[in-house]
């Protein structure tokens, strides 16, 4: 958990750099995201040095050679601010090192594709390295917190349908699919990598024994977690956040997710957690054919959904949130996606979120659908669960509240032949699949739940009558008094 003071220090780098002239929250994370890395890098080299020395050996796959030693944190962070800049920004600098380490097994520089230093000043680069060489990031969980504070401060999220997803909504979803050691887990549109990072800690607290195993480690560290963005800069950062989680060397693709060029999410994926983007439609003839031949659309959210299907394996499963319209859209292409989960796949649950969920950046209602890929069908009775509070206020301040939702949803979800006797008025309940089809593949929870009306009972229109004549008198009376108080 991230302390106070910790969320203070990393105001003051924050602040830092819009007083120093950099103002875009993306261009912001991503130049400290080169800073973290470079320190990151000298720790390793360090971990290394040590080891060797510990051996009497010589230094395995070092990433500095001796005619390099002034690049490393250690070294430059002392500099003064003018020699620091330099440092950076020359040929053969600290930036370029940054960009070609890929051969030294840094698996980050990987995703430096396009990456440019944009830090101005030798007094900011100072001022920078300075604050995050007093940040005490010596352990995974404060390097990951760290870097979490930092992505909730993106304030352009919301663009092109685009949001950061709340991580306690993360949570619940890889809390109701269960990962394990041996699933290989995939985000197809992962921007900061935030549903990849959340299931990297499950398998931690649930599986911590099985990790020391060397092929369970090596599987989580560089097989397990599978993410695409075309975004090269969100890449960078997905990438960072993943590593400062503990997982060094994730498989991110730099694609787009539904072009035919996305030839490496073929039935890969055991698991698929996901929250693609909402808003606008594609051009048809740049969308894979295979896409294309489960749902003839150009709207995003429902080409995402086919491409998670050819993403799965036989028996994966997916977590994935939709907007509302995907549940109820009368259109040919939003009936054919719902027929292909309800009748070729096997469709498990439908969680409605209220629509403050994603606030302060957008408003939109959403729903999480929860599904297996079958091939042959074995959708039965579909769960529905009607969450009306996550735990936080629904307005844009999205403060802590008491009640919540998700525990219920999680702890029903597990446990749902238990809820073969619940009544459609209660938050959840179990639909048969033929009502279902009956009603043309219709998925909101409002045509299925049934609601109870209160009786209410009012006084009779000559009592109310009375009542205000009542109040009239006692008005007129108290003016009166008045007007006499004042002569």
């Amino acid at each position: 958990m991230i302390t106070g003071e910790l969320k203070s220090q990393i105001d003051k780098v924050w602040e830092a750099f819009w007083t120093g002239g950099l103002s875009n929250p993306l261009t912001v994370i991503e130049q400290m995201t080169y800073l973290l890395f470079i320190r990151r890098l000298d720790e390793l080299q360090t971990q290394k040095e040590q080891k060797a020395n510990l051996l009497k050996k010589p230094i395995e796959e070092p990433l500095y050679n001796e005619s390099e030693y002034e690049l490393r944190w250690s070294r430059f962070k002392n500099m003064d601010p003018e020699v620091m800049h330099k440092m950076f920004t020359k040929q053969d600098g600290v930036f370029d090192f940054l960009r070609n380490v890929g051969n030294r097994s840094a698996a980050f520089s990987k995703f430096m594709k396009g990456a440019t230093f944009m830090i101005p000043t030798p007094r900011l680069l100072a001022q920078v390295v300075e604050m995050l060489s007093n940040i005490d990031m010596n352990d995974r969980d404060t390097k990951g917190d760290v870097y979490e504070y930092l992505l909730s401060k993106i304030a352009t999220a919301g663009q092109n349908g685009q949001f950061r997803t709340p991580r306690h909504i993360i949570r619940m979803m890889v809390d109701m699919v269960q990962p394990t050691v041996e699933d290989v887990i995939c985000d197809p549109s992962c921007g900061t990598a935030g549903f990849l990072t959340v299931a990297g800690e499950y398998i931690r607290e649930h599986y911590e024994t099985e990790l020391y195993k060397p092929e369970v480690k090596e599987h989580f560290q560089s097989k397990m977690f599978m993410g695409m963005e075309f975004d090269p800069t969100m890449i960078r950062i997905g990438g960072m956040n993943l590593m400062l989680h503990g997982i060094e060397n994730p498989v991110l693709l730099d694609v787009d997710s539904l072009s035919e060029a996305n030839t490496g999410f073929t039935e890969k994926a055991s698991i698929v957690l996901a929250n693609p983007p909402f808003k606008g439609s594609l051009d048809r003839e740049a969308v894979d054919g295979k896409i294309l031949s489960v749902v003839d659309s150009k709207k995003t959210e429902l080409l995402f959904l086919a491409l998670i299907l050819k993403g799965l394996k036989l028996g994966g499963r997916a977590a994935v949130i939709v907007p509302d319209g995907v549940l109820f859209g009368s259109s040919k292409a939003h009936m054919q996606i719902r027929k292909e989960l309800i009748d070729r796949h096997k469709l498990e649950a439908v969680i409605s979120m209220p629509s403050g969920v994603f606030k302060p950046y957008a408003g939109v209602s959403t729903a999480v659908l929860i599904f297996t890929k079958t091939n042959d069908g074995g959708t039965d009775k579909v769960w529905f669960y009607d969450m009306q509070a996550d735990g936080r206020s629904l307005d844009d301040k999205r403060n802590k509240i008491e009640a919540n939702d998700i525990p219920d949803i999680v702890s029903r979800y597990q446990n749902l032949s238990a809820e073969t006797l619940r009544s459609r008025t209660d938050k959840s309940f179990l639909v048969p699949v033929q009502e279902i089809r009956d009603k043309k593949y219709d998925l909101s929870i409002n045509r299925y739940k049934e609601v109870v009306y209160e009786e209410k009972t009012y006084a009779a229109p000559t009592t109310i009558i009375a009542e205000i004549e009542d109040l009239d008198n006692q008005r007129a009376e108290l003016l009166k008094q008045l007007k006499e108080m004042l002569g």
